[in-house]
């Protein structure tokens, strides 16, 4: 009865990702993704403010191990993606019993390359935070703050293989439950432990830890309860040379790019400390502000991508086409309107972390401003890196990812910083955002032009037979 169950559900959500309007579908999948990053949001800004209480000091170390997020992320983002991209065209294909390999394998990994973390970041505690960024008077909260996060550096490594699987097989809601409970949750534990229980610094770190186990433990129900189209088990774990091949393709893109993030966030952090710990915590909320409107765009790009992929596995080519104009104009439209808002009210929202640092509220204002001029040129960027990488055009992907907080990062920072000091670390993410239009369009044009093709030959097929 149960399978039977499932597989008719399974044909439900073929024929959904098939036959559903584009512009009801690409909606329906990313609306519950952009929910759970916003949430994630929440719960990630949660943690700056009430840390800001402590001091600019406080605020400056969450702003470190930012880094430190972004080194997990790293570790399971490649898996994540590159799984996330194979499953959708498997499943397209109707290739289930693969699909179960590829998520049961990128899942132990990701396990795996966590621990890892775990056991090597705890025992090079303190030379990693001060690696990470961490000046003199902020290295001791950077410790607080990095214990219990490294603890969870397993199941987070694993929430981002879990998340863009659910998301692959059309199940974005039971992801954005993952991910929206455990952020509420932190929102709740955050003034517990910061405050009533006195716990600081770590008390921010704790909470964030148990929010990510309670989102692991949500994750990975439907999995084991076969309540989802793909079934985790470990033996299905299988590391073959077709599958690897195929996770590490695309998957590389997310690879680089969270580890270029990484170098770019370390340089930030070094060149921003040695001015003040004001201009590296004002940077630091500033980017954690704009994971809103960041959040709202990847959820809409994670809607776009399974759709992209699934039909061009199932080899629906116009419905392609039509999924990548409809995104690519709702994406530029939607970021100039959330723009235009954050813009507006930057000095309020700021000053709801600066407390009484006028320089630290000055450099964060004018780092959101400028980056919120560039937020439709990062919206349109990411809906061509979907593109690439529904289509499993891995090389396209590894440019566009690795732009905007790597190769078109990482050259100017230390010459911006330089040259204008804060005001010029206060523009490098907007100037690095400039730079990755000039890689994304020609990009663009070429994935476009393949698409039509494809349109064109299949047209042409009925006449031939």
């Amino acid at each position: 009865m149960g399978t039977e169950k499932n597989v008719q559900s399974q044909e439900q959500r073929r024929t959904l990702m098939l036959n559903e309007p584009i512009r009801r579908i690409i909606p329906q999948m990313a609306i519950p993704t952009i929910i759970a990053f916003l949430i994630n949001s929440i719960y990630s800004l949660a943690d700056t403010y009430f840390v800001a209480g402590l001091g600019t000091n406080a605020t400056a170390a969450v702003s470190v191990n930012s880094s430190l997020d972004q080194l997990i992320l790293m570790c399971g983002s490649m898996l994540a993606m590159g799984a996330n991209s194979y499953i959708a065209r498997l499943l397209g294909k109707g290739d289930d019993r693969k699909a179960n390999k590829v998520l049961s394998t990128a899942f132990f990994m990701a396990v795996g390359v966590g621990l890892t973390l775990t056991i090597f970041g705890s025992i090079f505690m303190t030379p990693m935070v001060r690696l990470l960024g961490a000046t003199a008077t902020c290295e001791h909260y950077a410790i607080e703050y990095a214990t219990y996060v490294l603890l969870a550096a397993p199941f987070m490594a694993a929430n981002f293989v879990m998340n863009q699987c659910l998301r692959s097989e059309g199940n974005a809601f039971l992801s954005m439950m993952g991910m929206g409970i455990g952020g509420i949750l932190n929102c709740i534990l955050d003034p517990i432990f910061i405050t009533c229980l006195g716990m600081g610094v770590a008390g921010a770190s704790l909470a964030t830890a148990i929010c990510k186990l309670v989102s692991f433990a949500i994750l990975i129900f439907p999995y084991l309860k076969r309540r989802s189209l793909l079934h985790l088990s470990i033996r299905n774990f299988h590391m073959s040379m077709d599958i690897m091949k195929e996770i590490i393709g695309v998957g590389s893109s997310s690879m680089f790019r969270s580890g270029l993030a990484v170098v770019s966030a370390i340089m930030l952090n070094k060149i921003a400390g040695q001015i003040s710990d004001s201009v590296l915590a004002g940077i630091g909320v500033c980017n954690k502000i704009m994971m809103f409107p960041f959040g709202i765009i990847l959820g809409f790009g994670s809607g776009f991508q399974p759709v992209a992929g699934f039909n061009w596995g199932a080899k629906q080519y116009h419905r392609v086409s039509e999924s990548y104009r409809f995104s690519s104009l709702t994406a530029t439209l939607g970021s100039i309107a959330l723009g235009a808002m954050l813009y507006v009210t930057a000095p309020g929202i700021i000053r709801l972390f600066a407390g009484q640092d006028p320089h630290m509220l000055q450099i964060a204002t004018l780092c959101l401003r400028l980056q919120c001029l560039a937020l439709p040129i990062h919206a349109w960027v990411v809906v061509v890196n979907m593109l690439c990488v529904g289509l499993g055009e891995a090389k396209g992907a590894l440019l566009l990812s690795t732009a905007r907080q790597g190769t078109c990062f990482i050259p100017i920072v230390a010459p911006m910083g330089k040259l204008w000091g804060a005001y010029g670390l206060a523009g490098v993410q907007a100037a690095a955002d400039l730079l990755s239009l000039i890689l994304a369009v020609p990009l663009a044009v070429r994935m476009t032009k393949r698409i039509q093709k494809m349109c064109a030959v299949q047209e042409a097929l009925p006449q031939n037979i």
